[in-house]
């Protein structure tokens, strides 16, 4: 218990919304019981929801709508290999679903590099989510790990605003991310499927599919573009003179403006990156570089960034 709890006072709010934050500000946290099923308040023998238990892997299934799809097997065989010699570090997190059984909440790369290690039983924490909260919590996680790929998240966010009718301002709150950062990554799943699959295997990033959407000849372009490796400003050139039916390229507005187009590329890649407005002024050798953010929770993010997670 910390002092302020002790002392009956509220406890000083504290800097951005991590996924440790979110995990325990949640309200409906009730006490489980080993079958999976709420346990009466006060009975004896019931654990807390935060305490760690080992379940059998056989009980434990992923969440249908997890954010990531894509795990990478070679990543995968390295984890297990990795909890064959110093068992699984980090408990996973799951919600009771009945009948003794439970659903992933985070950790599912943890949970299927356990199988591969042919391990039996895996410690978990059990918690008492909502649909909503789960899938928050699966794309917090992942984001924070840097674990999506931008079409997962978009999908993620996607689902988030459609299903659950959270607007793109609360998702900026929950993962720390600018409105516009959002509005931009849910802008490429108006790509054809075949350039949100280049997307998604990382052939393509996000700053090449956002320069692709609604060009012309849209899927053929971007698997020219995949094949020969073009930046994001030579894809935005072709588009461009994919447009307006011209061989010869005409100057960005950003190069009539007298800026570096390296330098306004370079912004925005770092912008795709972070999720936040970046500027670069650079002059003679050398400038600054700013981060613009527009709430506690994104500060928290940059700070977690800066310093590996350990802010």
């Amino acid at each position: 218990m910390s002092e302020a709890e002790a002392s009956g006072k509220a406890p000083a709010r504290r800097l951005g919304r991590g996924l440790s934050a979110l995990l325990g500000e949640v309200e409906r946290d009730v006490p489980v019981s080993e079958d999976g099923n709420e346990a009466g308040a006060g009975g004896s023998g019931s654990e807390g929801p935060r305490s760690v238990r080992s379940i059998e892997i056989a009980r434990i299934a992923p969440h249908p709508d997890q954010p990531r799809r894509h795990f990478d097997e070679e990543a995968l065989s390295e984890l297990a290999d990795s909890i064959r010699e110093r068992g699984v570090i980090q408990p996973i997190i799951v919600r009771p679903v009945g009948n003794g059984h439970y659903q992933i909440v985070a950790g599912e790369r943890r949970w299927r590099a356990s199988q591969k290690a042919q391990l039996h039983q895996i410690p978990a924490i059990v918690r008492d989510f909502t649909e909503a909260e789960t899938l928050e919590i699966a794309l917090v996680e992942n984001i924070q790990r840097e674990d999506l790929n931008p079409i997962e998240e978009a999908q993620a966010y996607r689902r988030l605003i459609d299903q659950f009718h959270h607007s793109q301002d609360a998702l900026a709150r929950i993962v720390g991310k600018s409105r516009s950062h959002i509005a931009n990554l849910m802008r490429l799943l108006d790509l054809p499927e075949p350039v949100q699959d280049l997307v998604m295997s990382g052939a393509l990033s996000m700053g090449h599919g956002r320069a692709l959407i609604g060009s012309p000849n849209c899927a053929a372009l971007a698997k020219d573009i995949a094949t020969k490796g073009l930046s994001v400003r030579e894809t935005e050139r072709l588009v461009r003179q994919a447009r307006e039916g011209r061989s010869a390229p005409r100057a960005s507005t950003s190069d009539r403006g007298g800026r570096d187009p390296d330098l306004v590329a370079m912004e925005q890649h770092l912008s795709d990156l972070l999720g936040l407005r970046v500027g670069i002024n650079h002059e003679g050798g050398k400038g600054s570089l700013t981060l613009q953010y527009s709430s506690l929770e994104q500060l928290d993010m940059i700070c977690q960034k800066l310093t590996g997670g350990g802010f």
